[in-house]
């Protein structure tokens, strides 16, 4: 059983977990997902507690291909009326915060995050490792090829799954010498990937519990559905939620998801089929 710890709460993974993304922001690829106005910033985080999620992600800066960097400064603005409401309001609740910029990890734990999420891995900013290392709490290590900006220009693998486990591979290492030892690995869907490496993934998505640490996949409403099945990520609930399905059929731990209550009905069938005994013939 895997067990997370940050401060003096735990987060048991001995059964799939709710990331909910919160993206306080005006760019993120789901329209629906942003916002930067505190009363609906309070009604989201209300929601998505009241639907059951185990951790909330927060998130000022949109990653989406083609999206560039912006300040420190903006960064955590953007993020801190979030971080502060759902903080007081929920002292227990799981808070993980979106960022690869090490001084607004910085911040985001000083003021409550419980974990880290980089989709760089610690990449972008030489001093993000360290900064975790140093607080001890759980950090979400992305795969990504290249950095949002131009990360969807020409993505090239000679052998996607070998290349991908050999990045883990390195930055397990490279995250435990600098004093991470909670990590969370995500194979990074649209991170650097056409859909056919996407699915070529998500196929062998056993391959990574060869490393021994915790999956978190996130599907949700992404390319890899809506340009497939020729739709708008508004109209991707559904394929999100057949994605989740097979997610968890491979074992992933941790689902990272806009919609929180599809998700949780996905567990709740799938934990259901997993408890269930064989019946003798």
């Amino acid at each position: 059983m895997k067990i997370l710890h940050a401060g003096n709460k735990s987060l048991l993974l001995e059964k799939p977990l709710i990331m909910a993304i919160l993206n306080c922001n005006d760019d993120s690829f789901y329209v629906s997902s942003r916002t930067m106005i505190e009363q609906e910033i309070q009604d989201k985080i209300d929601r998505i507690v009241n639907e059951g999620a185990d951790i909330l992600d927060i998130g000022g800066m949109s990653t989406k291909p083609g999206s560039k960097l912006i300040s420190t400064e903006e960064e955590i603005t953007r993020i801190s009326y979030a971080l502060q409401y759902a903080r007081v309001k929920y002292p227990n609740l799981w808070i993980s915060v979106d960022t690869v910029q090490a001084s607004v990890a910085d911040y985001a734990i000083q003021h409550g995050a419980d974990m880290i999420n980089d989709v760089s891995g610690g990449l972008m900013d030489k001093e993000m490792l360290k900064t975790v290392g140093k607080h001890n709490i759980p950090f979400v290590c992305t795969h990504m090829q290249g950095i949002p900006e131009n990360m969807h220009l020409s993505p090239f693998y000679k052998n996607i799954i070998k290349e991908v486990y050999a990045y883990f591979t390195e930055r397990i290492k490279t995250c435990n010498d600098a004093g991470l030892e909670q990590l969370i690995l995500d194979p990074g869907f649209g991170f650097g990937k056409t859909i056919e490496h996407n699915y070529e993934i998500l196929n062998q998505l056993e391959v990574f519990h060869g490393l021994s640490f915790p999956l978190l996949t996130g599907f949700s409403r992404k390319s890899m559905i809506y340009r497939l099945l020729d739709i708008s990520p508004d109209q991707a609930l559904n394929g999100t939620t057949v994605l989740n399905t097979i997610g968890l059929i491979k074992g992933t731990n941790i689902l990272r998801v806009h919609d929180v209550m599809e998700a949780k009905e996905a567990i709740q069938l799938f934990t259901k089929m997993k408890e269930s005994k064989k019946k003798e013939p």
